[in-house]
């Protein structure tokens, strides 16, 4: 498959610094409102006063069943969905489904854009669709203020504290420049834009989210595994109306905890699924040895699933198969041969994070392959774009993984005496 646009290796979109597009991207962006009649008359000047060209900006309201159906000016769209609880993740949908724009702006009724929000946010995306950017939310009391085009001239004196947490690891990522597996906890769906490729890639936001919280990072962890890159935009600042949910007297613990419970469901990655109980879902997936003999296979897939936690055998075909490759694996380990690992696998993987490799081969003495380790989202991007040339590909010989010789002794191998 190939696409338009600039391919990026890595997370690398500093490649994208100081370049813009001769014309400017086809953008719509997606309004999410229920019962914010005010606020989102603020949202919608907001987005009137933008930079960006008018005849590439399409703006639909997306409204989660408000008992009266929201008043939009000419030019705007409005779809709406029943009201059936909480349904965030489900109209964000709704208006991406409508949308017509090459790049998707995903913004709260009760955010409103500094004139050059559009501009800014869509820029990267818009020269190179595997980039997921997130703006600034900003925070300020907005209670009683007008509609403005230039929201900057009623801001003055209303600013409330940003998020310590959240600034700091923008700070520490160098914008998410350094972005890992876990970055996904750095996007916020009311200031995020991606293109219309990378958002069918990942699939749409989860609607089994029913309460708040968690559906941005949830959908950016699929993105992140669908081949995108991360970037923040601090130059994309965007108002909302009120504290942090953190800072507020409603978010407790209670509320947080339920939020880390539902995503330690979804993501299996380390540091969001459980440490002890068994996850739902496979992080790692092995695939065994082809031709190999039942007990060399069993030894083979055996010993590496003993030495990675969060991993599983998966046959290759059913991995092959699913786009994406299984739901929400993050690593393929590639039995080639058979094989006996006595550890040593472990920081392989890690290292192939950390490190942004696309493969990490494991050869014998001789350099035939044992096993290749390789990244899903490397995988992703680079069959997106038809090359192999976007992330590093690394040969190495390792100690603690060696060939299995003929045929295995496997009650030697599981009572530890051979």
């Amino acid at each position: 498959m190939m696409t338009h646009g600039i391919a990026l290796p890595g997370n690398r979109w500093d490649l994208l610094d100081g370049r813009t597009s001769d014309v400017a991207p086809a953008v719509s962006v997606v309004v999410a409102h229920y019962e914010q009649p005010e606020q989102l008359a603020r949202c919608l000047a907001g987005l009137a006063g933008q930079d960006h060209p008018a005849d590439r900006l399409e703006v639909i309201v997306a409204d989660d069943g408000s008992a009266l159906a929201p008043v939009v000016p000419g030019g705007v769209r409005l779809v709406r969905q029943a009201d059936e609880g909480f349904r965030l993740a489900a109209v964000r949908n709704l208006g991406a489904a409508q949308a017509t724009g090459d790049v998707l702006v995903f913004l709260d009724a009760d955010t409103v854009p500094e004139p050059g929000f559009i501009r800014e946010l869509t820029r990267m995306p818009g020269l190179a669709p595997d980039v997921v950017a997130v703006g600034r939310r900003r925070h300020a009391d907005l209670t009683g203020v007008p509609p403005a085009a230039d929201v900057r001239t009623v801001v003055a004196g209303r600013e409330l504290p940003e998020p310590a947490w959240l600034t700091d690891a923008y700070r520490r990522s160098r914008n998410l420049l350094d972005a890992d597996d876990r970055s996904y906890r750095h996007t916020i769906g009311a200031v995020l834009a991606c293109s219309r490729v990378v958002f069918d890639a990942a699939g749409g936001f989860d609607e089994s989210f029913r309460t708040y919280g968690g559906e941005d990072w949830e959908w950016t962890y699929r993105a992140w595994l669908a081949g995108a890159l991360l970037a923040h935009v601090p130059g994309a600042v965007a108002w909302h109306d009120g504290p942090d949910a953190g800072a507020r007297d409603d978010h407790d613990r209670v509320t947080r905890n339920a939020e880390a419970m539902r995503l330690a469901d979804l993501i299996p990655v380390p540091g969001t699924r459980p440490r002890g109980l068994p996850s739902s879902r496979i992080d790692i997936a092995v695939t065994p040895p082809q031709d190999a003999s039942e007990a060399a296979s069993f030894v083979s897939v055996d010993s590496v699933v003993a030495d990675m936690p969060g991993s599983a055998c998966v046959a290759a075909a059913d991995l092959i198969a699913a786009q994406p490759p299984v739901d929400r694996v993050r690593v393929h380990v590639e039995i080639v041969r058979p094989i006996r690992v006595d550890g040593g696998l472990r920081p392989l993987v890690e290292r192939l994070g950390r490190e942004g490799l696309g493969t990490l081969t494991v050869v014998d003495d001789e350099g035939d392959p044992l096993l290749r380790i390789r990244s899903i989202r490397a995988v992703s991007r680079e069959a997106r774009w038809g090359r192999n040339d976007l992330f590093p590909h690394v040969v190495e010989r390792v100690g603690g993984i060696r060939a299995i010789d003929g045929e295995p002794d496997v009650a030697a191998y599981l009572g530890g005496w051979g």
